[in-house]
């Protein structure tokens, strides 16, 4: 070896570490089966398939599977190639891109909307252009979001003070103490994706025309699933035009890839003028934009989708929570069951995958907080009865032998 060669030393030392902090992560070769959802193959170790029932998915509804979709991008695959060709700047921005934003901007009632490579950049451009150009802006971050968004807030440069989740006392607090010529950016989300917790955006919307701050609202784990057309929980609690700029994904509900953000159109062209995260990245291939005009039609229509989503989520809470789980409170398809150890959510998650064909990705640290390790769960409408109850079995075991649960049924005698 050259003397002037690197080691790769500080890596495997590195890597030691993540594996003694049981955070090491494993990535899963799970192959969706077409028609068969939830249903997959998981190629284990020795490359052998077992068949498996995934139940971690953020494809929420299933659309990455409609036949309507599927048929859609084949068929603009073939119209207009498998890549891109540039820039949304130079030679990467088609009719599709234009349209799925004329349709984004109106599902959410904003003036416009701008596509990206994914929600993570959506986040990371918008946020770093609004910290810059809103006069002497402050932040105001809760304490829940996600990494996305705390990128694009340090990337701003302007200053940043975190409130506690959720919390409308801490909130005005902070934006009482601002100085007066500050513009506050109050930045939520509707749906956490770890705890699934709701945010009270009726009372962040009051804080904010009360104080003259703009909003923020990432709908990421909302779109397609709550509200009129499935606009989001915004819309559902009928807020949307008071947000100052939607952010969202076409990479759960959509069941595709790509992120957007929906607002004024100044603002919004703000950011399509200024984001480097969006001006030197490759555009959006044009077969994505077609399928998720295809997804958005679908889902303005998919009441019976949504419905039979929440029937699930009620069946499956109600066969956990019976069991006396460790599972967090919520109304959401976000199902958290709180282990809070790093060793014991692993085992679990393996226990899981290797004895009952039962997929969930364990989530730990920097994901969610040392010591708060969980399985997060989330139902679909694909997911029935047998489904539901094989996976309460599962975990009624595996809770026993590791002690989350005291042993019996509620009111078994």
């Amino acid at each position: 070896m050259s003397r002037f060669a690197v080691s790769d030393r500080p890596f495997t030392d590195r890597l030691d570490v993540l594996r003694t902090e049981r955070r090491y992560r494993e990535f899963r070769s799970i192959a969706m089966q077409p028609g068969a959802r939830p249903l997959a193959q998981w190629a284990r170790g020795d490359g052998t398939p077992r068949e498996v029932t995934v139940w971690c998915s953020n494809d929420y509804l299933g659309l990455s599977q409609h036949p309507d979709v599927i048929r859609t991008v084949a068929d603009a695959v073939e119209l207009y190639g498998a890549g891109v060709g540039g820039t949304r700047n130079i030679a990467g921005t088609h009719p599709a891109h234009v349209a799925l934003e004329t349709a984004l901007a109106d599902w959410h009632g904003k003036a416009a909307a701008l596509v990206f490579s994914s929600g993570w950049v959506a986040n990371l451009a918008a946020l770093s252009v609004l910290g810059k150009v809103l006069p002497n802006c402050v932040i105001l971050s809760d304490a829940g979001n996600h990494n996305s968004m705390i990128e694009g807030m340090k990337r701003s440069g302007a200053p940043v003070q975190i409130f506690r989740h959720n919390d409308l006392a801490h909130l005005e607090d902070l934006l009482v103490r601002l100085p007066k010529k500050s513009t506050p950016l109050i930045a939520f989300e509707s749906l956490y994706s770890m705890d699934g917790a709701v945010a009270p955006i009726r009372g962040i919307c009051d804080l904010a025309e009360k104080y003259g701050a703009f909003t923020y609202l990432d709908e990421v784990h909302a779109v397609g699933l709550y509200g009129p057309e499935g606009a989001g929980i915004a819309a559902r609690e009928g807020q949307a035009a008071r947000i100052s700029m939607i952010q969202g994904t076409l990479a759960k509900s959509f069941g595709l890839v790509g992120g957007y953000i929906a607002g004024s159109a100044a603002a919004v062209d703000v950011i399509r003028s200024e984001a480097a995260s969006f001006i030197f990245t490759s555009s959006l291939p044009a077969y994505l934009a077609e399928g998720a005009q295809r997804s958005l039609e679908i889902l303005r229509k998919a009441d019976d989708l949504r419905a039979m989503l929440q029937r699930r989520i009620a069946e499956t809470r109600s066969e956990l929570e019976g069991l006396d789980l460790p599972l967090l409170p919520g109304e959401t398809q976000i199902l958290p069951l709180m282990v809070n150890d790093p060793e014991h959510v692993k085992l679990a998650a393996d226990l899981l995958l290797n004895v009952y064909g039962i997929y969930i990705q364990p989530i730990n640290y920097p994901t969610v907080p040392r010591g708060s390790e969980r399985l997060r769960i989330t139902p679909s409408p694909q997911h029935g009865p047998a489904h539901i109850q094989a996976l309460g079995q599962a975990l009624e075991e595996i809770g026993l032998e590791m002690g989350w649960r005291p042993g019996q049924r509620r009111g078994a005698g």
